[in-house]
């Protein structure tokens, strides 16, 4: 099947844009994209970048952790990614004596490298393209059961033939809704070791404040190091264990980059939605979007309350703040990037061109004729369940009693499926992630968080989607404000070392309690009902959406042949490729390409939690001790834009010049281009990196750990 531009390519054709966006599997580079990328600015071949041959660039880029990615930089297994990717690992290492978070962390010596448990990185060893395989004896009249049967044992038969050793995998990854298929073999370490990070001071520079904005002044970069076995191969953690020899390396480039310069980020982009009706992208960023906004608005006031007044709050909570507000944050701005360009609408001038290109043809008419028109229908219809499901969804992940007890919850079904001595074979692990909850838990913060949350099941989702047992604990109790302080005061999930000992007493007297717990049962019978009236029904509608939007995709990909379209993104290894450039604002203000150490100190507020800014930084600032990494007018780079197409798992991608060295670290888009999960405009969408020679200065000058910068391969 031809491959395409993004169906969001259509909408830049009346801009007259046609270079750069986009997604796309390295594999096909050479075939798809190579011209193209040569003429804005590639000095390298696609070979360079992916080959199953040589070594080439994507055996130098890891999946981190499985949610961000990284980039080995020296011959000795470092690995570059962001500090808000390796962020969970340094608080896990983080007390009030040796506050890393606070302080920031330089190992001196490879004694120093502290171990991760769980965390690993994965290399990609290649990937093939097994569509005919995976569809063998499917077609067009195929039911949708049956296709998902017959693939599942294609699967199942395509995996029989892969002789894989340990610590190799193969995934099998489906593209174009389903349309294509491709095998991924890949090699997973788990000895990743910490070596070093500046203080959230710097690697969180401007923290909510500045997420997703421009100008950004953050040193968004952690480091860490492989270990394999002596003989090279992967291995859990042993202290005989020995830095990486990689198959490959990046270059790092000090020359620093201009407007109009080529840029390439190769990573592990999560998810994107380029292909939703214009019914699901105005539900989405209209409604949805909204609620979801709305209940952590909710649940980060509680938060930063508490952090503000409370400096072991402040390092408990700060991952977990992070990651509420995240999202939050993005949702905000794809909401209003959509409207600001008029995306809904533009999506339904393409439907239209759709219907119309089928006119001519009857039998393509009477095969993809109706496939909207049904798809419109089944969202509309959805919208009432996907409301709820999004405040509950909502109430779940961010009330922490929720999260615990629907961890235990899962556990317990073990024993419910399989017996006591499957649940007692996982105690080891179930007491490792109980430890690491309570560890940084607060009971009267989560307390606050819940009443601030669950006020919303009560006023806006439909009695019919609420729990009958869950109305009638607000009955009972004298009021809402005492039935959350009941929950809370009566549960033992609030009581961690209480619960511990439970557990690791007597599991089947553990289990027996909990199940009894108020809190517990709250949590189970809530869930339990919207499983069943809410997750069912949601469920099948997505099933017969999914059915109906894997031809839609087969027809775009037919009746638009002026256009290539690249995958959805799906956690798997892509490259994108664009410019680095600045951008017209949606006010007409124009943003400049790159921001400098000044901007920094211009923003800094003594003792601010996210503004302020460590007496060594400022020292090197004022006597201007920028060693070798300044630009040619003396000053220092902090972060850089351009016009790649990133999302979110592109977190730590490397961000290349034409050369495919070295020059950034991906780590944020612009608030505007957070809708490029659903709408990609190259006008205005622009990703945020941190600027090499930044990195390298606070490494060396900062953190005065040149051993570092020392075992890269720096190049000008």
């Amino acid at each position: 099947m031809r491959l395409f531009f993004s169906l969001v390519f259509l909408g830049f054709l009346s801009n007259g844009l046609s270079a750069g966006g986009g997604m796309w599997l390295p594999l096909l580079l050479e075939n798809l994209n190579e011209e193209e990328m040569r003429a804005m600015g590639m000095e390298i071949t696609a070979e360079d970048i992916y080959s199953i041959n040589e070594g080439s660039l994507k055996d130098a880029i890891v999946h981190f952790g499985g949610f961000c990615t990284g980039e080995v930089i020296s011959s000795q297994g470092l690995v570059l990614t962001n500090h808000h990717c390796g962020f969970g690992a340094i608080q896990d290492h983080s007390t009030l004596e040796d506050n890393y978070l606070a302080d920031g962390f330089w190992a001196m010596n490879a004694g120093e490298e502290l171990p991760n448990p769980g965390l690993f990185v994965t290399f990609i060893d290649r990937i093939e393209d097994v569509t005919d395989r995976m569809l063998e004896g499917v077609s067009d009249t195929t039911s949708a059961r049956e296709r998902t049967r017959l693939i599942q044992l294609n699967t199942e038969a395509l995996r029989s033939n892969y002789d894989l050793p340990p610590f190799t995998e193969l995934l099998i990854k489906p593209f174009y809704e389903g349309n294509q298929y491709y095998a991924f073999v890949t090699k997973t370490y788990r000895d990743i070791r910490l070596v070093g990070a500046p203080p959230s001071s710097i690697g969180k520079f401007g923290a909510d404040t500045d997420n997703w904005e421009w100008p950004r002044h953050t040193g968004d970069f952690s480091l860490f190091r492989i270990y394999t076995a002596p003989d090279g191969s992967p291995a859990e953690f042993s202290k005989n264990n020995v830095p990486l020899v990689p198959k490959r390396h990046l270059e790092v480039s000090t020359a620093g980059v201009k407007p109009g310069d080529f840029s390439m980020i190769f990573g592990f982009p999560g998810t994107t939605d380029l292909y939703l009706p214009a019914t699901a992208m105005a539900q989405r960023t209209e409604v949805i979007n909204p609620i979801r906004i709305g209940m952590r608005d909710r649940s980060l006031t509680v938060i930063d309350s508490a952090m503000r007044s409370d400096p072991q709050v402040r390092i408990d909570y700060a991952s977990k703040q992070a990651r509420i507000a995240n999202a939050w944050k993005k949702w905000r701005g794809e909401s209003q990037g959509v409207a600001a360009v008029n995306a809904v609408e533009k999506r339904r001038a393409l439907e239209r061109d759709f219907a119309h290109r089928l006119e001519s043809k009857p039998t393509a008419k009477a095969a993809y004729g109706d496939l909207l028109p049904q798809l419109d229908r089944l969202y509309t219809e959805r919208l009432p369940v996907e409301k709820s499901r999004a405040y509950i969804g909502e109430i779940n992940y961010n009330v922490d009693l929720f999260r615990i007890a629907n961890l235990l919850d899962a556990r317990f079904r073990i024993a419910d499926n399989n017996g006591i001595e499957a649940f007692n074979q996982r105690i080891p692990s179930l007491v490792d992630d109980l430890q690491s909850f309570y560890e940084g838990y607060h009971s009267e913060v989560d307390r606050e968080v819940a009443r601030a949350l669950l006020s919303a099941y009560f006023d806006a989702v439909p009695p019919e989607d609420q729990s009958t047992y869950v109305r009638d604990q607000l009955s009972f109790a004298a009021s809402y404000d005492a039935l959350v302080d009941g929950l809370f005061a009566e549960s033992y999930l609030t009581r961690g070392t209480l619960l511990l000992e439970m557990l690791q007493r007597d599991p089947a007297e553990f289990i027996e309690h909990i199940r009894a717990d108020r809190g517990f049962q709250f949590v189970r019978q809530l869930n339990r009902h919207s499983e069943r009236y809410v997750s069912d029904r949601y469920n099948a509608y997505a099933e017969r959406i999914n059915a109906l939007q894997r031809p839609y995709m087969d027809g775009l990909l037919r009746f638009f042949p002026e256009a290539r379209m690249y995958p959805d993104a799906n956690s798997s290894l892509r490259v994108s490729y664009g410019k680095f450039e600045g951008f017209t604002g949606m006010d007409g203000a124009d943003n400049a390409y790159m921001t400098y150490l000044e901007g920094v100190l211009e923003k800094y507020v003594p003792g601010d939690y996210e503004f302020d800014v460590p007496e060594k930084l400022r020292e090197l600032y004022r006597d201007k001790d920028f060693g070798a990494y300044a630009d040619k007018n003396g000053k220092m780079p902090v972060c850089v834009l351009g016009s790649n197409h990133t999302t979110g798992g592109n977190s730590g991608s490397p961000a290349l010049n034409g050369k495919g060295q070295l020059v950034g670290l991906n780590f944020d888009r612009t608030w505007q281009s957070t809708m490029s999960d659903v709408y990609y405009d190259p006008a205005i969408c622009r990703n945020i990196m941190v600027d090499i020679r930044y990195v390298l200065f606070l490494i060396d000058k900062f953190g005065g750990a040149p051993h570092l910068v020392a075992e890269m391969t720096l190049v000008d």
